[in-house]
């Protein structure tokens, strides 16, 4: 069976923040828990879009859905481990694109985890996929479009 493998441009990550492992995102297997990585992937998003001033949801109805989320895990990561997560985005459409995740130790360098998060604007009061707003593009000028 062919594995997934997610390789992104270096010169795409563009923040960085710190997570630590909690004893309650440990699983039975004594490891960070696959669920808890996911709940992490998605914290490490938001400090992000919030970094870039880029609200998830705005009054009009307007906002960013996540489409699809891959991940590919290299090493275990245990309770009180700190974990530094380098965010980027790639790949832009004119409705979304892919919001791309390094997960490392720093203690020891080990590569944890590669993640891929696919998103897309969304209206919720309209219930509909809309267009890239250009003030969201504008704020990543380097960011490769695919058609």
């Amino acid at each position: 069976m062919a594995r997934l493998s997610l390789q992104f441009p270096e010169d795409q990550f563009c923040f960085t923040t710190q997570l630590t492992v909690r004893i309650t995102d440990i699983n039975a297997a004594n490891h960070l828990a696959n669920d808890s990585m996911i709940s992490m992937i998605s914290e490490a998003r938001a400090r992000f879009l919030f970094a870039y001033g880029i609200a998830e949801s705005r009054q009009d109805g307007s906002g960013i859905i996540v489409t699809d989320l891959a991940t590919t895990y290299k090493a275990e990561a245990h309770a009180r481990d700190v974990l530094l997560f380098e965010v980027g985005v790639m790949d832009f459409n004119k409705y979304g694109g892919d919001i791309t995740f390094r997960i490392t130790r720093p203690a020891d360098g080990t590569l944890i985890a590669m993640a891929k998060s696919g998103f897309v604007f969304y209206n919720h009061l309209e219930t509909r996929v809309v267009p890239m707003p250009a003030e969201f593009a504008a704020k990543f000028p380097k960011v490769n479009r695919i058609a």
